[in-house]
């Protein structure tokens, strides 16, 4: 049976650090009692692929509440230090669930956990499915955007171009260094009362300013990278390094998280499904932080009372399970982490 459970271990996880709430001072409800699954296993081995959120889903209910499975717990010193072959028994403390680790290949519980290379660490959730992404993608301020310089034309008049091609443009903030390359994916905007959150912008490429070949009041540009065919209208932005977190940790939102829905879907599909990316629309203004869990829920349509044949509003259900990893002023990114039937474009999102 456990062996069966290990195979669903590297569906989901998450890398991020904590970060210190801001803004509003709402008050989250408390953190609920630690519920274990039904079939919680005594003993588990620590797989290669596991993640810190897989291995907590097959103790918990709630596996976002992982960090609560780990405290005040002596044998369990860091948690993002346990590697493959360690063994982790389920025992209880003062009436509360814990876990407890031994030796690689060892039923005897051991004080403390063998340390090996850093790669080697059980991660709380794939790296692969982040680091990427926000490479490639941000959310830009409407205005700010619109005043970017942009592709006006390109050498020979290409309407495409690729690398080692060369553009031109106007407007340019300096005349060295080098730019990225951007194209709005879609405009963000509250459901609920229709505001402007921002440009939802995809980072297609690269360019250094060749100031050989600019001109006053035409800077010329070579293409370094491309993701994509660059276009005419293209916009410029200054490069930045993008800081991609080694590690994130989901938690409960510090605050009441209130009206946030699911407004854009990365991969344009009409279906949302686990592992997928979206964006939201609540961000820092609402004191959200990277690595706050939110729960999916679902309206469901009406329903006629078949007595009096008026209409019934039925409960939201739960759909799955969200965490954000890239936070915003507006808007923010979330990884679907859990999705127990296909979720779409306005699903709402709650405090667990």
């Amino acid at each position: 049976m456990l062996q069966q459970k290990v195979g669903r271990l590297g569906r989901a996880g998450l890398l991020m650090t904590l970060l210190m709430p801001i803004g509003r001072l709402d008050a989250a409800p408390a953190d609920p009692p630690l519920v274990l699954n039904t079939n919680a296993p005594e003993h588990y081995t620590v797989q290669a692929g596991d993640t810190l959120w897989g291995i907590a889903s097959l103790f918990l209910r709630d596996p976002w509440q992982w960090q609560d499975l780990w405290v005040s717990n002596e044998h369990i010193e860091d948690p993002h230090a346990i590697e493959p072959g360690d063994v982790l028994s389920l025992v209880w403390q003062h009436e509360t669930p814990t876990l407890q680790a031994a030796e690689q290949g060892d039923v005897t519980l051991s004080p403390t956990l063998r340390r090996g290379p850093l790669q080697a660490a059980i991660p709380a959730i794939p790296q692969a499915q982040i680091a990427p992404f926000l490479r490639q993608h941000r959310v830009v301020e409407s205005a700010a955007l619109a005043r970017a310089p942009y592709v006006v034309a390109s050498d020979a008049g290409r309407l495409l171009s690729s690398v080692g091609d060369t553009l031109y443009s106007t407007g340019l903030e300096r005349n060295t260094g080098t730019y990225h390359l951007v194209r709005q994916v879609a405009a963000l905007s509250d459901p609920l009362t229709e505001e402007d959150l921002g440009i939802f912008a995809s980072d297609i490429g690269r360019a250094s300013v060749n100031s050989g070949l600019s001109s006053e009041g035409l800077s010329a540009l070579v293409v370094t990278q491309a993701r994509q065919e660059i276009r005419l209208g293209d916009r410029l932005l200054p490069a930045e390094e993008e800081m991609v977190q080694a590690a994130y940790h989901p938690q409960v939102p510090a605050v009441l998280i209130d009206n946030a829905q699911m407004i854009a879907v990365a991969s344009g599909m009409a279906q949302i499904g686990a592992l997928d990316i979206v964006a939201i629309n609540r961000g820092a203004r609402e004191s959200l932080r990277k690595g706050d869990v939110l729960v999916i829920q679902q309206r469901l349509p009406p329903v006629e009372d078949p007595l009096t044949a008026e209409s019934v509003h039925l409960p939201d259900r739960r759909a799955g399970v969200l965490m954000v990893f890239a936070v915003f002023e507006r808007a923010s990114f979330g990884l679907v982490m859990e999705a127990s039937r296909p979720l779409a474009v306005g699903d709402t999102l709650r405090n667990p």
